[in-house]
């Protein structure tokens, strides 16, 4: 049932050069949707903002008329909004601008910016953003819930190589915060999650990347338990230059994918190097020594390390989520096999592990909020829920699987792997929370604000 309020929508559509679309208005269901088809947004009305002054009067008048805001670019994190209900939803995707300043090493990118939009440019001269293994992800979402990268085990989260963002806080105000302006906020919004204001700009570092050593190993996934306690092993000693994931893969029979992995199931371990070629095969040669069927590492350019995940790149309906692991014994890769790969009648595409460690593990001298995060690997299982029943058989394997890993928890979750409504207690430690608290209590008293990991006002 659409979430029908009594406020003047043509009043908004006058003070915006973007679009609002309400309940009932034709494109109103395509308007609504997230990137993850099976979420079923319902919020009272949806606006586009073609610019700041957009956001600043879609945020002025949900104040006036007693309704809440929920800014969003993509959507991917969706599910774990707990409710639109009186709220409007902002997409900000039509904010898409990009700036990459090659001299000073930075970019500057509007909110609607995907990872791909960055890529490329920044590739083009040797740079690299931390991006997200997915070319579709949105820059600012990503990069407000932490932000792992295929370069994170060098240079840590994409939160901490933010110099500056720009939003809108629930005032009316354009704020640009950094580390000498509004610098509580610029520490809450780099890993604090979007409960803080609409952003409409981020600036961050790019890093010299002229060539990457990238790509992925396949073995058949009866091999899944072999190859998994090999590359756990092999991950305890494996350098910083190196970030990679293990997953058990089901790969759907789909015609747009490559026959030789169509409908097949995968052990696989993908990831990149910094780092000349024959260093990063010195480097993977234990994992080699397996004898992979398929070996995709070769020289890439930093943009293409947004494709060797084989993410799809176009919206689905999935359900997911994910924790953050401790070091795994054998039995650990001993429960995740027979919850997860052969014999185990898993309906889920991919369970995988994501190499943590290295400057993950570390804080910088200067960061935000999420100054690290703690354990050995990020967690995360996901199915496809093409129909309601589908839906019902992946949800319910995907608490199977958590179940089976919760031994080996690390006891904190990462933002962008959590995929449903959780406490904020299990995202940040104590005096973490407290201080973000206090961040939201100064720039948000009224909780106008609406994100899908939501920092709570104060008791």
């Amino acid at each position: 049932m659409d979430n029908v309020v009594a406020v003047d929508v043509d009043a908004l559509r006058d003070r915006i050069e973007g679009t609002v679309v309400a309940p009932g208005d034709a494109g109103w269901d395509d308007a609504r949707q997230a990137w993850n088809l099976h979420v079923d947004q319902r919020p009272a009305l949806v606006a586009v903002p073609q610019s700041e002054a957009d956001v600043a009067a879609i945020v002025g008048f949900a104040r006036e008329n007693g309704l809440r805001v929920a800014p969003q670019g993509t959507g991917h994190n969706a599910s774990a909004i707990a409710t639109l209900e009186r709220t409007i939803l902002v997409k900000t995707h039509a904010l898409r601008s990009v700036e990459i300043d090659v001299e000073r090493r930075r970019a500057r990118v509007g909110a609607g910016v995907l990872w791909a939009e960055v890529t490329g440019p920044a590739s083009e001269h040797g740079l690299a953003p931390l991006a997200g293994s997915s070319p579709d992800v949105g820059v600012v979402g990503y990069t407000l819930g932490g932000g792992l990268s295929w370069l994170s085990r060098r240079h840590g989260l994409a939160a901490n190589s933010v110099l500056a963002i720009e939003l809108v806080t629930a005032d009316g105000r354009l704020v640009r915060c950094d580390r000498d302006h509004e610098p509580d906020l610029f520490w809450a919004l780099r890993g604090g999650g979007g409960s803080f204001g609409v952003v409409t700009a981020i600036e961050f570092v790019l890093y010299p990347a002229p060539r990457v050593y990238a790509g992925a190993l396949l073995w058949p996934w009866e091999r899944a338990g072999e190859v998994l306690r090999r590359y756990v092993e092999w991950c305890r000693t494996a350098p910083d230059a190196i970030s990679t994931s293990a997953r058990i893969l089901q790969v759907p029979p789909l015609p747009d994918i490559p026959e030789p992995v169509r409908g097949r199931q995968f052990v696989a371990i993908d990831g990149a190097f910094l780092g000349s070629p024959e260093a990063g095969a010195e480097v993977l040669a234990p994992l080699r020594a397996l004898d992979p069927e398929i070996d995709m590492f070769a020289p890439i350019p930093a943009a293409a390390l947004s494709h060797i995940h084989m993410d799809p790149e176009h919206p689905v309906p999935a359900i997911g989520d994910g924790m953050v692991l401790d070091e795994l014994t054998p039995a650990a890769i001993d429960a995740l096999v027979a919850v997860a790969g052969p014999g185990s009648g898993s309906p889920l595409l991919a369970v995988e592990l994501r190499q943590l460690g290295g400057a993950i593990g570390v804080p910088p001298a200067e960061h935000g909020a999420l100054a690290k995060i703690g354990g050995a690997f990020a967690f995360f299982a996901v199915g496809m829920a093409m129909t309601p029943e589908m839906g019902d058989a992946v949800g319910a394997h995907v608490d199977r699987v958590m179940e089976a890993m919760d031994p080996w928890d690390a006891g904190r979750r990462y933002l962008n792997f959590t995929e449903r409504s959780a406490d904020a207690r299990a995202f940040f430690p104590e005096g973490t929370l407290r201080r973000l608290q206090a961040v939201k209590r100064d720039v948000d008293p009224g909780d106008v604000f609406v994100s899908n990991h939501p920092v709570p006002l104060a008791d």
